[in-house]
């Protein structure tokens, strides 16, 4: 594509797309001052998690709660209504409320503009995806729109 925008969206719920520089020291600034704000749960094997805090998220054995949750598990190809597997649902579901939280700071997705086959982004600017519950295998949408 010579001219049009990117859209980049990220496919995770614990995952974040953002625009900024990337250098390992700010990468642990940010890192530190996101925890600050949303610190993992007590009950976390995280060695950041903090003492007291707790989300409703991860209240595991509540979980799925409500018929909408239900089907979305079933729709997942969970069968949550046979206690063994909804026991296993249950055991390979982390402890991450704090990582949604984040992600929903920092955001999902970037729309960047395309000029001459280019991103127009400052020197200093990288896209950066931000796996906040990893790490592990992500995705990534991207869309073109625009002319040749």
């Amino acid at each position: 594509m010579k001219n049009g925008v990117l859209t980049v969206i990220s496919r995770h719920t614990t995952t974040a797309l953002t625009i900024n520089e990337l250098e390992s020291r700010l990468a642990r600034d940010v890192e530190e001052f996101f925890l600050k704000i949303c610190p993992p749960d007590e009950r976390s094997e995280s060695e950041k998690k903090e003492a007291g805090v707790r989300y409703l998220h991860n209240d595991i054995d509540q979980r799925p709660d409500g018929e909408d949750e239900q089907q979305r598990c079933r729709d997942n190809g969970w069968d949550i209504d046979d206690d063994v597997e909804l026991q296993k649902w249950r055991d390979q579901e982390p402890i991450n409320a704090h990582s949604h939280l984040i992600s929903m700071m920092l955001g999902s997705s970037e729309s960047i503009p395309v000029v001459d086959g280019k991103m127009v982004i400052g020197q200093w600017q990288s896209v950066l995806l931000v796996d906040l519950d990893g790490p592990r295998t992500r995705t990534v949408g991207i869309q073109l729109m625009g002319n040749s």
